[in-house]
């Protein structure tokens, strides 16, 4: 029995770790994130749009209890047009036509109704479904800026002047609803 060795166990392990990889993943990744962010902006349309009814607009943000109107878009149901005016809802549906495609006559006929009946509201929200194409998006914009029809104006009260005019502007504000959606 003399000829017994004790096994030592040394829990005590030592290793290096090796942080070269993950290095090399991180000089891949940053330049690409920089690259992509370039590609990835936040637009704004600037217009010139007349001083009265750029007060307008400022007067309508200020004003929590103003009317608002919102219009969502999807290929299943068309546009939906909503009116919210002191809690109170009003939804018109346009629907697609038998071509699935958006009635635009139809939606600019409706918003241009919607400007007759609130004509101090000059923001619009649009929220699209994101099975919308941004060229249609852009469309449904387009027709909400402006009244097509130059017989067809809206009354404008000027603030500064207190005089009564009149513009042919719809809704030049555009604001999206769900820009940080998937």
């Amino acid at each position: 029995m003399a000829g017994r060795y004790k096994v030592r166990n040394n829990n005590n392990h030592e290793f290096e770790l090796d942080l070269a990889p993950l290095l090399a993943v991180m000089v891949k990744l940053v330049p690409v994130l920089l690259i992509s962010s370039a590609f990835v902006q936040m637009m704004i349309i600037e217009t010139e749009l007349p001083q009265v009814v750029q007060q307008a607009i400022q007067d309508q943000d200020k004003n929590p209890k103003a009317p608002q109107v919102s219009v969502e878009m999807n290929k299943k149901d068309g546009v939906k047009i909503i009116i919210n005016d002191q809690g109170k809802e009003k939804v018109e549906v346009i629907a697609l036509t038998p071509t699935k495609e958006f009635d635009m006559p139809l939606v600019h006929l409706r918003l241009q109704e919607v400007k007759k009946a609130y004509p101090g509201v000059f923001k619009i929200e649009v929220n699209p479904d994101g099975n919308v194409s941004y060229k249609e998006v852009v469309k449904i914009m387009d027709e909400a800026r402006r009244t097509r029809d130059k017989n067809v104006r809206f009354p404008i009260k000027d603030t500064k002047t207190g005089q009564d005019t009149s513009t042919d502007y719809m809704f030049p504000e555009v604001v999206f609803a769900n820009m940080m959606d998937g």
